[in-house]
């Protein structure tokens, strides 16, 4: 194949997948806008929100990766099988890292706020909410991942190039759209935004 050839298969494959990509950016956008008293509510917050969502893209882009890897090389099958050790153990692995990096990540916002003197919800709020949000954004995403990545391999795409977008698009609108279901779950349980 030629340069040519093969970035034109790059975009052909790329292009859905990015163009996907920019809608769930503008409705995450919308999610983001529409959450202006959860937002006041919960002080600090909105410095938590791009560490959420940069720390989805790394942790489930590494679960697209390990499946793309292990397609190729012939270590799993294209298709979801209760037995499979190795696709448990990375779905698993990533919704444990999941878990855990939005856990820091809401413990890392509470400190800089803290060092900062800038008003900040309790440790115990931003760190419910961060978890919350994680293990139900985790699971749709672990899903996404799976799914995307063996069906476009099936159809002969490459996974490493469709993944990216999936798990940006993906991550963002349900990260979003769980982070304002768990402030209100998070704020009925304890009481505020302590």
């Amino acid at each position: 194949m030629t340069v040519v050839e093969i970035a034109r298969e790059a975009y052909r494959e790329a292009l859905p997948a990015l163009s996907a990509s920019l809608v769930g950016g503008l409705l995450a956008g919308v999610v983001l806008g529409g959450m202006r008293s959860e937002l006041r509510a919960v002080e600090g917050l909105l410095v938590l929100v791009p560490a959420l969502l940069a720390t989805r893209g790394n942790v489930y882009g590494s679960l697209g990766a390990r499946l793309a890897t292990a397609l190729h090389q012939g270590l799993i099958e294209p298709r979801v099988r209760g037995g499979d050790e190795r696709l448990r153990a990375a779905v698993a692995a990533a919704l444990v890292d999941g878990l855990l990096v939005s856990t820091l990540a809401a413990v890392a916002a509470y400190t800089v706020l803290t060092l900062l003197g800038l008003p900040h919800a309790s440790l115990l709020t931003l760190v419910a909410i961060a978890a919350v949000a994680g293990v139900l954004t985790g699971i749709v995403l672990a899903t996404a991942v799976v799914v995307v990545v063996f069906a476009g391999y099936r159809r002969g795409y490459n996974p490493d190039t469709i993944v990216g977008p999936v798990v940006t698009t993906t991550g963002d609108v349900f990260g979003l759209l769980f982070l304002l279901l768990s402030v209100r779950l998070v704020l009925a349980l304890l009481g505020g935004g302590g």
